[in-house]
């Protein structure tokens, strides 16, 4: 209930208040309004007849939710995986996690530490299961550490409210004489599943002690998946600014993706503060890279606009969009090229003036030239299909902006000109090739679009064009049919 760096006073009693169906209810209370009898859930009126000193303060749940939100993402700094669990709950997933901090008492011991340091009062426990760490951390010992032979035996003195039970079925449990984790599991299960067949989960309390002993399966999902491979670095004291540590957070992620064969097309920098605040900076690029260089150079000029608040004390670097690499041998001496020169222009343009500044053609599916590139950023990847590569390798590798009209000479209405006139001057056609029809496209074209039929010319001097015939005689959709210059072959 402790709000970071204004956390109350554990002496006198207090207690968070919500509204509920009749009045005000106890949301939260502290350790000394619990020891004077305080119960979450009860009505004010009534609690402040059981404790007349309860000083009581309206809760922010909104609030609460959004803090507790960032707090599970600043508790990745002992794990990859950390979901919120309930209002005033935290579950993370710490195996394989724990011997980097010497065992799991002194990984318990460090996150009570900095938890106080930001003001909050916690209980901790570790455990097997899901539901045997949220009982041990709300009704067992301080800082319980249970494993799976122990779990049984350490759950037994617990009541049965630590299996989240609905507030109904605790009472009618308590009725039956089952008061402890340990008198409910010596019960013959037969006789409580006539019972409690159709239950809910929350109702249940022979699925909800299934859960807790790990015969009921309850794992911890992460709403973002775990990176596959990511570098961190540990700091002994806060600082201000990561930059020195960047290049060697960005060689132990190269490190990782050579050995995986693959390379990376985003990187995030997670900075994590001393005072529970998380920042991220991401930079991507236009083709999958493990060049430690490279990469770290994408962040320059942008670690200025993380505000270090009182300083960072973790920082860690996740890869993603990990794509394969295929090494390809470039010369006799057995050097390979390392990245393509220009990939690397468009990161750093890119990672400088932002996604959406930079812009690289693509090929897009349309027989019409005009509409057969486009223009798209830089990082939103391949856009031509195989069907759009086909069409364009017969045409002139620049077109003009817009196609000029031209006047012709010709001896066949239907077939190519014999001579035309295009900026004052006169070319007499010598050689040429087609026609090649280009139909509208109905979908988006306007009513009465016309047919082209383009032409590969030469003319007597060997320069070559790409001319059209737009619309043929009498076809009903206008008059005469018109030529236009498209393109210059190389």
């Amino acid at each position: 209930m402790a709000r970071a760096g204004n956390a109350p006073s554990e002496d006198g009693p207090v207690a968070l208040v919500a509204e509920g169906a009749h009045g005000q209810v106890i949301h939260a209370t502290n350790r000394a309004s619990r020891l004077a009898g305080i119960a979450i859930g009860a009505r004010v009126v009534d609690m402040r007849a059981v404790c007349p000193a309860l000083r009581v303060e309206y809760a922010d749940l909104s609030g609460d939710a959004q803090a507790l939100k960032r707090l599970s993402l600043w508790a990745r700094r002992w794990c990859p995986w950390t979901v919120v669990d309930g209002a005033d709950g935290l579950i993370l997933e710490t195996t394989g996690s724990d011997h980097l901090m010497g065992g799991e008492a002194e990984m318990l011991i460090e996150m009570e530490t900095r938890l106080s340091v930001l003001g909050l009062t916690s209980r901790l426990a570790v455990a097997p299961t899901w539901g045997a760490a949220w009982a041990l951390a709300r009704y067992g010992p301080v800082r319980a550490i249970s494993t799976e032979q122990t779990c049984a035996a350490d759950l037994a003195p617990l009541p049965v409210a630590a299996l989240r039970l609905q507030a109904d079925t605790v009472l009618l449990l308590a009725r039956l004489g089952l008061k402890t984790i340990g008198q409910l599991s010596e019960v013959p299960r037969l006789s409580l599943t006539r019972r409690f067949a159709r239950s809910t989960l929350e109702a249940n309390p022979l699925m909800r002690l299934d859960q807790a002993m790990g015969h009921l399966a309850e794992p911890v999902a992460s709403v973002e998946a775990r990176p596959r491979i990511v570098a961190q670095a540990k700091l002994p004291e806060p600082i201000e600014d990561p930059t020195a540590y960047l290049p060697q957070l960005c060689e132990d992620v190269c490190v990782q993706l050579e050995q995986d064969g693959s390379g990376c097309r985003r990187l995030t920098l997670v900075i994590y503060r001393t005072d529970g605040e998380v920042s991220r900076l991401q930079v991507a690029t236009a083709a999958p890279s493990r060049e430690p260089a490279h990469l770290a150079r994408l962040f320059e000029d942008r670690l200025e606009r993380l505000d270090p608040g009182f300083g960072f004390d973790l920082i860690t670097l996740e890869a993603g969009m990990i794509e394969p690499i295929q090494t390809v041998q470039r010369h006799l001496n057995g050097g390979s090229d390392a990245g393509v020169p220009l990939t690397h222009l468009i990161d750093r343009l890119t990672a400088r003036l932002g996604p959406k500044a930079v812009k690289t053609p693509v090929l897009t599916q349309s027989h019409v030239p005009e509409r057969a590139a486009d223009w798209a950023p830089a990082m939103a990847g391949a856009g031509a299909g195989a069907d759009a590569v086909m069409a364009a390798q017969e045409r002139p590798l620049r077109l003009l902006q817009s196609p000029e009209e031209i006047r012709v000479l010709y001896a066949v209405p239907e077939g190519p000109p014999a001579q035309f006139v295009w900026r004052r001057q006169t070319h007499r056609v010598v050689r040429y090739a087609g026609p090649e029809r280009i139909a509208p496209e109905w979908w988006c074209d306007r009513p009465g679009t016309r047919l082209r039929d383009y032409f590969r010319i030469e003319d007597q001097a060997g320069c070559r064009y790409w001319l059209y015939r737009e619309g043929l005689h009498e076809d009903g959709r206008g008059g005469d049919p018109r030529w236009f210059v498209h393109g210059c072959f190389a």
